[in-house]
């Protein structure tokens, strides 16, 4: 499929940014320049930035430029993860796609974690792991959210594999939003919590014994209970609705 002439546009003032080694708030040359510069017509140009614009990639000012306001390493996940987070939003069912796309990601980072984590990435793990329980001990929801997206972060950095990293990476917004989901869920009672915490602690100890088949076993089934207890929640949710129905009747 050929890529539209304001895809190349993007594509080529990214790689501009990145060669100028531009900075958030840091202002875009003129139009007449940019174009001579990507080799671009103004219309592209305008069509381009029009599209990063309304991304919150660039901040169009009048009579005073384009701006940038986030780097371009950030570009590919920002355009990922705000879809695929509009696609959960409107479709609940869809979480499960992701959870079942985890499992398969996962599964790979962590046999590969067992086999090749250094001692500095074991440190990293059980820093996020502790970290999960702290915040949740507290009751900040949003930072033991963070810390568990960044425990399975940690992991698939520890797998040395740079696709794999990268994969995670661009997709660390959506697991956290995922993780989130979950923990609305299945982090409400405390006796969920207790297991899913062993869970972790089931993956990182895989980990540390250089296990890798009880590595991705871990995950993989860390993953499935969670996908699990979800559905298990949704269905009394479901339930507790249908009775209030009726009784209302």
């Amino acid at each position: 499929m050929q890529m539209k002439v304001s895809d190349q546009a993007v594509q080529q003032l990214r790689m501009l940014i990145e060669q100028s080694n531009m900075q958030v708030g840091d202002r875009l040359p003129a139009e007449r320049k940019l174009c001579e510069q990507l080799g671009v017509s103004r219309s592209s140009l305008r069509e381009a930035i029009q599209h990063l614009a309304s991304t919150g990639m660039l901040l169009s000012k009048a009579g005073s430029g384009t701006f940038l306001q986030l780097l371009p390493s950030a570009w590919t996940n920002h355009q990922i993860v705000e879809p695929l987070s509009n696609l959960i939003d409107q479709d609940p069912a869809y979480r499960f796609d992701v959870q079942e796309a985890r499992s398969v990601l996962e599964g790979g980072t962590a046999w590969y974690a067992a086999q090749r984590a250094t001692a500095a990435d074991l440190e990293n793990i059980r820093r996020c792991y502790d970290r999960i329980a702290h915040y949740q001990s507290i009751g900040d929801d949003d930072q033991a959210s963070k810390a568990d997206a960044e425990f399975h972060l940690a992991i698939a950095e520890a797998s040395h594999n740079l696709v794999l990293i990268q994969m995670m990476r661009s997709l660390f917004d959506l697991l956290k939003y995922n993780v989130v989901l979950g923990r609305r869920k299945v982090y409400s009672e405390s006796h969920r919590f207790d297991q899913l915490h062993d869970q972790h602690f089931q993956v990182m100890d895989a980990i540390e014994r250089r296990d890798p088949d009880a590595a991705r076993s871990a995950v993989c089934g860390h993953i499935e209970f969670v996908v699990q207890q979800v559905r298990l929640i949704d269905e009394e949710e479901a339930r507790r609705q249908r009775a209030s129905r009726l009784n209302r009747i």
